[in-house]
């Protein structure tokens, strides 16, 4: 019997609850406009203005902006001691010449060699000032937009910046405090031309993407868990279709389905959980779909909950492991905005959940299970529990025939060790890797390419099955794991992210993103989309 999730506020879109109003079912974003009106005229709540850091001090940077007015901000910079610095916001009062209530000065850094400033820059330096305006209703945003695409990237970072998670605060005033910015008017001159339009269009599709993304992943694992997500799977799926979304299917295998597929790694996992396993597949197949047309399969990591099983983790930070399904969060709403997006490929996001618990019926360290397809594996630590459901995934999505697979998952510790907390390591066969590392940069998500060397795999060898979960070497454990993955793709090309520090933040909020889930990996995700179906 499925455990009927309680109705909480806001989150009733994320786990299916069939209580819930139509409102609680729908993931927005502010409303977005283009102006090239006089910025400072503009009624809104706040103004945001760019500080730039040079050699001399901080600059104002505002072509719209009254030469006069620039003025008195650089000599009122110099007594605040603002730098221009990334990430550095400072509110002040707006003086009479503004309309709007406050103003946001926001760094910018130093412009690079062509006296411009690069994409991230700019989103970042909006994300963080629309956080900073938390609370108010409208904000006004005059960054220097020199193409379409600076437009796009300060439309990306102001929305995505425009997030917070509040569904489980019952303090009203508090939540009223924390709210995001609704209204964003972006002050430029590119305000005719249907590039940047559309660039401000794909950014919101882009945003609400993400911002399902950080929900599902924000949502405790007493409310999300197997059962729950698939619902939640299928209610995005609508909720798409609604928003005219073409193409998308949702097929949902329970355990039973599970068991009689042999989906060995996928079962193995949830075997010590009430709460039984699921695998999820939200196809989009696109209106106009032809025989040379691009099949791409997205397997997710999606375990609800880590305890890390009979192999149980440590009990600090153990409450984060909440976010152990965050690959998976990111394949399902990366495949929903290919459709919003009605890109000419197609997709087909592959949902492996399951709760890893260490219940009387848990799997055993020395245990050996069958991956689907046949292979066995001897699991040695239960903690390494997303490979095997990540094998089944991939598999999968070999079996339906897609000519590229990429799979994505907070897998290991030792990718935080390597890279840090907000970099991932992108692996797989060279021409996928690549490609991914260029997505990544392009849609300013932090990434570095890892090698996966053979030699590596021999830790790998058992001698009571094809191999073993994790190596005897305790060396090189991000690639160690993408090895293992490796040994289900075949010579089918394929590309893996391991987002174990970068999906989940747990430092202070930086540019556009706040504490706890970031959407790593949608960004990147759609970005590959999109120059595969170029």
């Amino acid at each position: 019997m499925v455990e009927a999730a309680p109705h909480v506020r806001g989150l009733g879109r994320l786990v299916g609850n069939p209580s819930v109003t139509k409102s609680d079912n729908i993931v927005s974003v502010a409303q977005l406009t283009l102006s090239s009106k006089n910025p400072t005229a503009t009624k809104a709540d706040a103004l945001i203005i760019g500080v730039a850091k040079t050699s001399d001090g901080a600059a104002i940077i505002g072509d719209q902006l009254p030469p006069e007015f620039v003025q008195q901000l650089e000599t009122l910079s110099t007594t605040l001691s603002i730098t221009g610095a990334p990430d550095e916001v400072r509110k002040l009062p707006a003086p009479e010449a503004v309309s709007a209530g406050v103003l946001v000065l926001t760094g910018l850094g130093e412009r690079d060699d062509e006296g411009a400033f690069k994409a991230e820059t700019l989103r970042r330096a909006a994300g963080a000032a629309i956080r900073e305006v938390a609370g108010s209703a409208s904000a006004v945003i005059a960054l220097p937009t020199l193409s379409d695409d600076d437009v796009a990237a300060v439309a990306e970072g102001a929305l995505l910046g425009a997030y917070a998670i509040s569904g489980l605060k019952s303090d009203e005033e508090a939540i009223a405090k924390a709210a995001p910015v609704e209204t964003i008017e972006i002050n430029t001159q590119f305000t005719r031309s249907q590039r940047a339009k559309a660039a401000a269009e794909r950014a919101e599709v882009l945003a609400e993407a993400v911002h399902a993304t950080r929900d599902l992943v924000n949502t405790p694992s007493n409310l999300l868990f197997p059962a729950t997500f698939a619902e939640a799977a299928k209610a995005a799926v609508k909720d798409a279709t609604a928003k005219g979304a073409k193409g998308l299917k949702v097929t949902v295998l329970d355990d039973r389905a599970l068991l009689a597929g042999g989906y060995g790694g996928i079962m193995g996992v949830g075997q010590g959980s009430a709460r039984p396993p699921r695998l999820v597949k939200v196809a989009y197949t696109p209106a106009k779909a032809s025989g040379d047309m691009a099949q791409i399969g997205l397997i997710g990591k999606g375990i609800t909950f880590d305890t890390g099983g009979i192999s149980i983790k440590p009990s600090a930070s153990m409450e984060q492991m909440t976010m152990d399904m965050a690959g998976a969060a990111a394949v399902l709403h990366t495949t929903i905005a290919a459709a919003r997006l009605a890109l000419p490929v197609a997709v087909t996001a592959y949902l492996c959940l399951a709760e890893n618990m260490p219940g009387g019926g848990a799997m055993r360290p020395g245990d050996v299970i069958t991956i689907r397809g046949g292979k066995t594996v001897e699991v040695i630590n239960t903690d390494a529990e997303g490979r095997l459901v990540m094998a089944d995934g991939l598999v999968a999505a070999i079996e339906d025939g897609h000519d590229t697979v990429i799979d994505i998952a907070t897998l290991t510790g030792a990718q935080m060790a390597a890279l840090g907390a907000r970099t991932a390591g992108v692996m797989g066969t060279d021409c996928v890797r690549t490609a991914l590392h260029e997505a990544a940069e392009a849609a300013g998500e932090s990434n570095w390419p890892m090698l996966l060397p053979d030699y590596l795999a021999t830790g790998l060898k058992s001698n009571v099955a094809d191999m073993m979960n994790v190596s005897n070497e305790r060396l090189a454990g991000m690639q160690v794991a993408g090895l293992f993955l490796s040994k289900f793709v075949g010579d089918t090309p394929w590309g893996h992210l391991d987002i174990a520090g970068p999906a989940w933040n747990t430092g202070s909020p930086y540019g556009y993103l706040g504490k706890a889930a970031t959407g790593y990996g949608v960004r990147t995700l759609l970005k590959y989309l999109e120059t595969r179906a170029a």
